[in-house]
């Protein structure tokens, strides 16, 4: 039997599906194993929070060793630092409208809060919003290495950490985000290489017009293997703590890694050799496709071929696997993270099921 699904069984009459089930055991050393990998290679570990969303989660990350932690929006960011974490790094492009202007700057008396730049635009807004204490807030430039999302050409890093002085905030250093290393096996280390180029040029921009880059900052989970680049001080990995099918499917990690699973339970087999369950887009997102499924069973080939809101098509392999209704399985997302924020809390048990506890999902529902 596989092993998620023999913690599933002694868990059963205690939950209620769809759950989350995170396994304690598995999810540290998966928290160890990231840590020893950048103390081997010199390396601070700041992990993203936006997989988990929870405290008790990024205090293990922290107690670990990290050096601080990644936030995906100011919410999140505020959630942490009230929580007591003081080294907060806002890894997006923040634009300070309504009331986040007010809110970064009382973060920034708070923690020690770094937000991501990549335009003249937002630099002046985020001067703007700090008042006669720009230095209080350090800002890092973001560059893209061929992910075509947000950030500036490596080559103009140096002209807009020179702004951001100009303006009497702080320019620490510079970031990118290769996530064009999720399509494909061969594509994880091409990524860290388009990454590695990227940031090295970022650098020399910076020293061009004088300013040192102390942190350059790298990801993902999927790349973070080949992010080993002298230039590199920094990785923000984020689905290692938890992993998913798709880091799987990638070679980024191995099915023994998996910490997260989501309990759903058969709940009907009237269609010829399909069930269907009680998981669906409103538990494990929409991540997927008609030929990549959206989400398999731990330990099976049987993988769920199509989701309504509540419902979750589970067409059923060749093979033994035929459980009937009433049986809960463990399903393992795609992605984690949005899998994550559907939920109010985590279960969390040990490989062996045998411990139950509830970690609220702290920063659930703030995306901006």
């Amino acid at each position: 039997m596989n092993r998620l699904q023999r913690a599933l069984d002694t868990l059963v009459e205690r939950i209620d599906t769809p759950a989350p089930i995170v396994l304690v055991d598995v999810m540290q050393d998966n928290i160890d194993r990231m840590q020893a990998f950048a103390d081997q290679h010199n390396l601070d570990v700041r992990p993203h929070v936006k997989t988990h969303k929870c405290v008790e989660i990024g205090r293990r990350q922290v107690e670990a060793g990290a050096v601080g932690i990644t936030a995906g929006n100011v919410g999140e960011a505020e959630v942490f630092a009230a929580a007591g974490f003081d080294d907060i790094f806002l890894a997006y492009p923040i634009w300070p409208a309504g009331t986040k202007g007010p809110r970064i700057r009382r973060l920034a008396e708070s923690a020690r809060l770094r937000v991501g730049v990549d335009n003249v635009a937002a630099i002046e807004a985020l001067a703007d919003a700090m008042g006669d204490e720009p230095d209080r807030l350090q800002v890092m430039v973001e560059v893209d290495c061929g992910a075509r999302r947000s950030g500036a050409p490596p080559e103009l890093a140096g002209d807009l950490a020179l702004a951001a002085r100009k303006r009497g905030l702080v320019p620490v250093g510079v970031f990118t985000y290769p996530g064009h290393g999720s399509s494909g096996r061969d594509a994880r280390e091409r990524a860290a290489q388009d990454q590695d180029a990227a940031l090295t040029t970022a650098v020399r921009s910076l020293a061009g017009v004088g300013i040192t880059a102390a942190v350059v900052s790298a990801g993902s989970t999927p790349t973070v293997e080949f992010a080993t680049s002298s230039v590199i001080t920094e990785i923000r990995p984020g689905e290692y703590v938890f992993c998913d099918l798709n880091n799987t499917r990638l070679g980024a990690c191995t099915d023994d890694q998996i910490a997260l699973f989501v309990a759903a339970t058969v709940v009907s087999d009237w269609v010829p050799d399909q069930l269907i369950l009680d998981a669906g887009t409103k538990a494990l997102s929409r991540e997927g496709s008609p030929e990549l499924g959206y989400g398999g069973v731990a330990g099976t080939k049987a993988v769920l071929s199509k989701l309504n809101e509540y419902h979750g098509f589970l067409p059923l392999p060749d093979g033994d696997f035929r459980p009937s209704v009433g049986t809960v399985i463990p399903v393992v997302p795609n992605h984690v993270c949005p899998v994550v924020i559907n939920f109010e809390e985590l279960i969390v048990t040990d490989s062996t099921g045998t411990s139950l506890q509830r970690w609220p999902v702290d920063a659930r529902g703030f995306l901006n």
